[in-house]
């Protein structure tokens, strides 16, 4: 897996740069410093997935992440940081970050890297607790004028879970590749880009 590390602390990045490459499943392409350094380099790169802190000099995380995603719809952001500020954890939910996770956990860098890797969303079990409290309640919604099904709506509820793809497959016995082709309407039907703007929408209207 190649990816693009971006962290205005160079002890930290070479740090994450010696260690993941150390597993042997991670090719670090390149490093940079601040947000308008990440936005260059991915556009160099193209890596599987940039992981980048978000508090930086000159251009933050986020704002790097909405410019990126811009232009690049289907990049894979694994936002790293030592906050874990409500403001910022919304605001990489609306953007369609793949990830946000805790510096201080960093044993699971590696296996979130994995995950966001395969199309898998990740967020730190403290971060997830804590985002049903941070979407704010819309107004009423009814799933069925949207050609919603129970089936559906039961598989946008675990999404929200946190489930990946493999385990709601597990929970409703259905095959892998068909919880992917209801995910993908649904997603078509709502209007949605990934699994976390799914979950996004199913909080933002419970």
């Amino acid at each position: 897996m190649n990816i693009v590390i971006a962290d205005d602390d160079m002890f930290v990045s070479g740090a994450l740069k010696t260690i993941l490459e150390a597993s042997g499943k991670i090719t670090v392409a390149a490093t940079g410093s601040d947000g308008t350094e990440a936005v260059d380099l991915y556009r160099i790169h193209q890596p599987d997935v940039l992981l980048m802190d978000i508090r930086m000099k000159e251009k933050s995380g986020l704002d790097a992440s909405a410019e990126i995603l811009k232009e690049f719809p289907d990049a894979k952001i694994l936002l790293l940081t030592t906050f874990s500020d409500d403001e910022y954890i919304v605001k990489a939910l609306k953007l369609g970050a793949k990830g946000y996770l805790l510096k201080q956990d960093y044993a699971s860098i590696l296996p979130a890297l994995e995950a966001v890797h395969s199309g898998q969303t990740v967020f730190g079990t403290e971060i997830m607790s804590r985002i049903p409290e941070l979407i704010q309640t819309g107004s009423a919604f009814h799933y069925e004028d949207y050609d919603i099904s129970e089936r559906e709506f039961e598989i946008i509820r675990l999404i929200a879970d946190g489930l990946s793809n493999k385990e709601i497959a597990s929970r409703l016995f259905l095959s892998e590749g068909t919880v992917r082709n209801y995910l993908s309407s649904i997603l078509d039907k709502l209007q949605l880009r990934d699994r976390t703007q799914v979950a996004v929408f199913y909080y933002r209207h419970k």
